[in-house]
């Protein structure tokens, strides 16, 4: 199902790129004549038309067109120049009359030329006389390679600039999220792999945020050189990032030790090289873009090697990844190898990059959820069965009912409360009358039916609030929680008569009766179990030394007897 579901992404994103390319028309750049001045000249009548400039870097690079007549309509016409390394641009739209428009900006200063999806935008207005030439005067331009225009007619050029908007507006909005979800799971997890992504998010939304130039409505200065400068550096970070969080996404032993340490040099390589090509002179674009290239194909072959082999050996965080990552993958892989110039609305590659990221953080957020849920479901079934072993330590296996450390443990919880002043605890031992002689007449199977009888019957005697248990041999108890000093009597007395009432008849006859004896103990602020088990054990001896068949109480614990048991304790 997800393979399925990954094919249609990445057809649905093909077809797409694919029709926003055919809908535009063909890039003004292609038809652009061109001469070089100084900074500061003005253009001369000798245009070479042939062959692509070169000396700009440092001087003023002249380009110049004639536009097509039918492609722009009479709407008027809208020039696109995608932001690049220049120190100036000067616009000329020039008439049929003679008239020339004029536009300029400068880096650190796009006024209100700027438009969302990295582009600066000039317009032809529309007039009667004919536009007939558009000229571009471009300063200091690093590297023609990466000028991109278009002119399209001023209603295309607002749908695409709105449409473009809206689109980048959201995937940035999804990278957001995703980037506080990823920085918190990050925090809870303290998983390596989780950290490099949440840094991957953040890099890939601040390099977004700058090359759309959603950035510039807070820092203007960053328009032009730096904008671009910084883009360079952050997207070869945010490989480097991502590289760093395939590589330790695998859980340890999955694969090997070298294919790991690869995509890392691989990727930190990627970030080594875009240094230069950020902060470097206009040659190093044309000596390290080809490696830089190389190496982004390069970590994206070890990348899915690493993870695919991982998910083989059975690696879920790897199954995930990959289903996640594919997207970015292959939209990077094809940037490298194929030139997608002004397609998607004019943002070309960039653009493409932007919406498979968006698309990855939605998939490795709801694939992260759900295996959180899924630990979180097994750390609840463990922590059940934790709780159902410890439920089962606590019971006698014979009757089911608490053994003695399970009775122990409620019994204080109940005194602490006491200790309190919040309500009262009594405790009632019981023990059965001339037990030995049941298990020495009608032999041991027949003693532990007389005591699963007897246990049955007094965990129906305990309600709310009270609980019954076996602490070993023929002794049982009962702990009284909440009982007021004048019911307690009652309530032995008829635990000694229903037990006695048992019917027993099947396990040892119509002859013999069943008795039991209890001694009853109620505790006083400050008592401990062992003082308080001591009166109901010594009120035991002493309702069988009176004939046995009986309940007796022990004293009320005064506060000089409560010093002496605590004494005696200690």
């Amino acid at each position: 199902m997800f393979e399925r579901l990954f094919m249609f992404v990445l057809l649905l994103l093909a077809s797409q790129a694919a029709l926003a390319h055919a809908e535009q028309s063909p890039p003004i750049a292609e038809r652009y004549c061109h001469q070089v001045t100084p900074i500061g000249a003005v253009a001369g009548p000798a245009w070479n038309c042939q062959g692509r400039p070169s000396g700009h870097e440092d001087r003023r690079l002249w380009l110049s067109a004639a536009p097509v007549a039918e492609e722009l309509g009479m709407e008027g016409a809208t020039l696109l120049v995608h932001q690049s390394r220049f120190q100036g641009l000067t616009v000329l739209f020039g008439y049929a009359d003679g008239r020339i428009v004029r536009h300029a900006v400068r880096a650190g200063d796009y006024g209100s030329y700027w438009r969302v999806g990295g582009q600066v935008a000039f317009s032809a207005p529309q007039r009667e006389a004919a536009l007939t030439s558009v000229t571009l005067g471009v300063d200091r331009l690093a590297d023609y390679q990466l000028l991109r225009t278009r002119l399209l007619p001023a209603g295309a050029a607002a749908r695409d600039a709105a449409l473009a908007a809206s689109l980048i507006g959201g995937a940035l909005t999804l990278l957001a999220l995703s980037s506080a979800y990823n920085l918190l799971l990050a925090r809870a997890s303290r998983q390596r792999f989780v950290v490099w992504h949440a840094a991957w998010v953040a890099s890939v939304l601040i390099w977004g945020l700058l090359w759309s130039q959603l950035a510039l409505i807070a820092f203007p200065g960053l328009a032009g050189t730096t904008a671009s400068r910084l883009c360079t550096l952050l997207a070869t970070l945010a490989i480097a990032f991502a590289a760093t969080c395939a590589a330790t996404c695998p859980e340890a032993g999955t694969v090997p030790r070298w294919l790991q340490r690869l995509v890392l040099a691989l990727g930190w390589g990627v970030a080594a090289v875009g240094v230069p090509l950020a902060f470097g002179p206009p040659i190093v674009i044309d000596l390290l873009g080809p490696v830089s290239s190389v190496l982004v194909l390069a970590v994206l072959a070890a990348v899915a090697l690493l993870i695919g082999l991982a998910w083989r050996r059975g690696s879920r965080e790897a199954r995930s990844f990959f289903l996640a990552w594919a997207v970015p993958m292959v939209v990077l892989g094809a940037t490298q190898l194929f030139d997608m110039g002004t397609s998607l609305f004019g943002g070309g590659p960039q653009i493409a990059v932007l919406f498979a990221s968006a698309m990855q953080t939605v998939w490795i957020s709801v694939a992260t959820t759900l295996n959180l849920a899924r630990f979180r479901a097994e750390r609840d079934a463990a922590r059940a069965a934790q709780a159902e072993l410890r439920e089962l330590a606590q019971r006698d296996p014979l009757t089911g009912l608490l053994n003695r450390r399970g009775f122990v443990e409620r019994a204080e919880k109940a005194l602490a409360r006491l200790a309190k002043r919040d309500g009262a605890f009594a405790l009632l031992l019981i023990d059965v009358d001339h037990f030995k002689a049941i298990n020495d007449r009608f032999g041991h199977e027949a003693g532990d039916g007389v005591l699963q009888r007897l246990a049955s019957r007094l965990d129906e005697l305990a309600g709310a609030g009270f609980h019954a248990a076996r602490l070993g041999g023929e002794e049982f108890a009962l702990g009284a929680t909440g009982l007021s000093h004048a019911d307690l009597p009652e309530l032995a007395e008829r635990v000694r008569t229903c037990l006695g009432a048992l019917s027993l008849a099947d396990l040892i006859g119509e002859s013999t009766r069943l008795s039991v004896s209890i001694g009853v103990a109620e505790a006083a602020p400050g008592s401990t179990f062992q003082s308080l088990y001591r009166r109901a054990d010594e009120a035991l001896y002493a309702a069988k030394n009176a004939g046995r068949n009986r309940v007796a109480h022990a004293p009320p614990m005064t506060p000089t007897r409560l010093g002496e048991s605590r004494m005696k304790a200690a």
